[in-house]
């Protein structure tokens, strides 16, 4: 890490012209996600005749990736939501020079004495649930109600019509399976097919849709206190469900449905988020994002298995994705898919 951390110092003396003696320390590889190589370190410099430090995450796109994903709108959310009092990182410098570390990344503030939780843990939060998951909820309700374009969310952004939300996520998703597919998924087609068949309202308005928030995303302190709402990689514009049924997927519930990422009971979630939002949890809409959420998930352990068995990246995180992950959402997806038909013939 001796290279890497030099390099670091380098950037930065780069970006603070009003520092000397940057020097960077502590680098250590932060391992669990798979869309982007993170680290943690501490920056060292003098301003003014002071000395000053602070411990900074660095966020590098990889060689391969779990989920292709573009760091640019990654950063754009926290930058776009830190000064509205939602708890996101800092921002501070984006580069895509690859002069500096070969490939392009962002840094970021640290948030010390925090931690967060394995969404596959029986009871990941014990005491601390209620008090948690009405943050957790409420926090999300505070991104659907915020306006992409007030925050500056939207830069950059093709806009998308509240009646064509599903179908642009759809079709991604379904390119996913096609390119990165090694097998046969017979339930993945088959939720294809219903979702196609069958498509959502309208969305109730176009919000920002942080795309990964569940359990294992956010950073508490003991005290329960959420102080950080991270990987924001697969971020976008589009229908706010669509959030709420990835937060509440049976994946995240390990086996207990009834209590979304292990935290309070599901209708008290939804009902906080309804208040915080000033929205409404649709049961058609949802029950629409809910099944395609499985299916996004199983394209994203599909990717994760190729990256893998490929050698493209060989991250354990992927292989665990690729063996318990698809496992768990075919089962989902064939037992929602199941009980659709069963109503189609009642």
């Amino acid at each position: 890490m001796d290279d890497l951390a030099s390099r670091i110092a380098a950037y930065l003396a780069h970006r603070m012209p009003q520092a000397s003696n940057v020097e960077v320390s502590g680098v250590s590889r932060i391992h669990g996600g798979a869309s982007r190589e993170t680290f943690r370190l501490q920056a060292s410099w003098e301003e003014g005749g002071q000395k000053k430090a602070r411990p900074l995450i660095l966020r590098r796109d990889p060689v391969a990736s779990l989920i292709e994903t573009e760091r640019d709108i990654e950063y754009n959310a926290y930058r776009a939501f830190h000064p509205t009092g939602l708890p996101v990182p800092e921002p501070l410098y984006l580069e895509i020079d690859l002069q500096w570390l070969e490939r392009p990344f962002f840094i970021m503030e640290q948030i010390e004495g925090c931690a967060a939780a394995s969404p596959f843990n029986a009871d990941p939060y014990g005491p601390l649930a209620e008090t948690i998951g009405r943050q957790f909820w409420t926090h999300l309700g505070h991104i659907a109600a915020a306006e992409p374009e007030t925050i500056g969310f939207d830069a950059n952004m093709g806009s998308i019509a509240p009646g064509d939300c599903w179908k642009r996520e759809l079709d991604k998703w379904e390119a996913v399976i096609d390119e990165d597919e090694l097998a046969p998924q017979p339930v993945a087609r088959a939720a294809i097919r219903w979702l196609r068949r069958n498509p959502p309202p309208p969305a109730e308005k176009i919000s920002v849709v942080h795309g990964d928030y569940r359990t294992g995303n956010f950073l508490f302190d003991p005290e329960g206190r959420i102080h950080a709402i991270l990987d924001w990689e697969m971020c976008h514009l589009g229908d706010p469900l669509e959030d709420v049924a990835w937060a509440a997927d049976p994946l995240w519930a390990f086996q207990q449905p009834d209590r979304p990422g292990g935290m309070i009971a599901r209708d008290a979630g939804f009902a906080i988020w309804e208040k915080e939002s000033g929205l409404k949890v649709d049961p058609v809409r949802l029950r629409w994002w809910e099944i395609f959420n499985s299916l996004k998930g199983l394209a994203i352990w599909i990717s994760a298995g190729k990256e893998y068995q490929t050698g493209a990246n060989r991250d354990p995180v992927l292989a665990f994705s690729s063996w318990y992950c698809t496992d768990v959402h075919n089962r989902v997806l064939a037992k929602r898919l199941a009980e659709l038909a069963k109503e189609a013939r009642q």
